[in-house]
């Protein structure tokens, strides 16, 4: 086994040993994993537009991607709080390579391991934790677009009580994979603020210090969120977001030499729909403009729909269509993809129910300013010239895949 994988089972072994010392012991998971192939031969390879910040999911994922997760209470004290210790495993490879786990087409680390004291009466029922914790993950699920995202390697104080009003704040040094330099980074959150029935809203604000390096600059963004329960049969929601300098990431810590001169601004609504026990779905718009002192703009708008009904209690027809476009320095790029997915549900009818086993058919199209900026900015992709599909702007991928998450 190599060492890396080896050296992640440390933390869930661990917890299996202490787990005489309490109770509750969760363990928690998710897996997608499958074989695609493209229409014109040869592994399956994804479509995403360049400049988009995500891509439609359903038949258009090429990866193996395992998360398993432990969380062991530790310790219940006399004040009625709990001390835990939570860590997640991480797998992650690419089609068409040995499922290693490693090297260049995969990886495989801890994505979070981290301690958390929990109802806690001096801080009115929240939390104080520090290790590196997926935190107010807000995301969007057909796309995997996790817009507003405190994840982080740091420690928080979690949904402080106070009054009507649930109080967070995270300090954190590095808040995503990518991000290179350590800086320090503040995010504050209130939540629990009641506009209608059935409707609250939470705010936020990040501050992004300057960090010890040259031409580096501070920077900041705001995020307003307001979710509705039971709307038309379902859940919606809608987020504003708008940063400056480094808080041009919006959900992340952005570019540090960017000033307060580079400006973005989000706007993401989606609406999830359980309409009857067999006609679910998910709907989204999000738009994005980034301003940039040297002309570099950029505007994103995506839409997109995946709408499931069950034939039967077991099997569902599932289908997708998304459109994303950006209009940038050398032509505006657009990308339509769509997806038919005969999938099986043993566990029922319902959108969110899981495993689903799915047999897929994707067909995708793309412009000429599509292809010339995958070209250069990700040779070798689906949409670039050096890609699967050649000079072509159109392509198709078929495969099947199972997808699974437990609690």
């Amino acid at each position: 086994m190599n060492t890396t994988i080896k050296g992640l089972w440390v933390l869930p072994c661990a917890l299996f040993a202490l787990s005489g010392a309490a109770q509750a012991l969760e363990f928690s998971g998710y897996v997608r994993s499958g074989v695609g192939d493209s229409v014109e031969g040869g592994t399956q390879s994804c479509f995403q537009l360049p400049g988009a910040q995500s891509k439609y999911r359903l038949g258009n994922e090429c990866e193996q991607y395992i998360e398993l997760d432990l969380r062991q209470d530790l310790l219940k004290l006399d004040d009625g709080s709990v001390i835990s210790v939570e860590g997640m495993a991480q797998l992650y490879n690419e089609y068409g390579h040995t499922p290693e786990f490693t090297g260049d087409h995969g990886f495989a680390r801890m994505n979070q391991m981290y301690a958390e004291w929990s109802k806690m009466p001096a801080l009115n029922g929240g939390s104080f934790w520090a290790g590196r914790r997926f935190y107010k993950r807000n995301d969007i699920h057909i796309s995997d677009f996790y817009y507003w995202n405190q994840s982080a390697t740091g420690f928080g104080l979690d949904e402080v009580m106070i009054g009507d009003r649930k109080y967070s704040y995270v300090f954190s040094r590095k808040d995503n994979y990518d991000q290179k330099p350590y800086i320090n980074r503040h995010d504050f959150n209130v939540g629990g603020f009641q506009t209608n029935p059935g409707g609250e809203v939470e705010v936020g604000v990040s501050y992004i210090d300057k960090p010890d390096s040259t031409d580096a600059h501070s920077g900041w963004a705001l995020a307003m969120q307001h979710k509705q329960i039971e709307f038309l049969g379902g859940v919606n929601t809608l987020a504003l977001q708008y940063g400056e300098g480094p808080g041009t990431g919006l959900g992340y810590t952005g570019d540090p030499t960017l000033d307060d001169s580079a400006k973005s601004w989000r706007v993401v609504e989606f609406f999830d729909w359980q309409v009857t026990p067999r006609f679910g779905g998910q709907f989204e718009v999000v738009y994005q403009k980034d301003t940039r002192p040297d002309g570099d703009d950029q505007n994103w708008l995506s839409v997109g729909v995946r709408p499931s009904y069950a034939i039967t209690e077991q099997f569902k027809l599932v289908t997708e269509l998304g459109r994303d476009q950006v209009e940038a320095p050398g032509g505006t790029r657009k990308l339509t993809k769509f997806t038919v997915a005969p999938t099986w549900s043993p566990a029922g009818p319902g959108f969110w129910e899981r495993p689903e086993i799915r047999l897929y058919y994707t067909y995708a199209s793309w412009n000429e300013a599509a292809q010339r900026a995958a070209s250069q900015m990700a040779a070798g992709s689906a949409l670039s010239d050096t890609g699967a599909f050649g000079s072509d702007l159109h392509g198709s991928n078929f495969g099947v895949q199972i997808e699974y998450w437990w609690k």
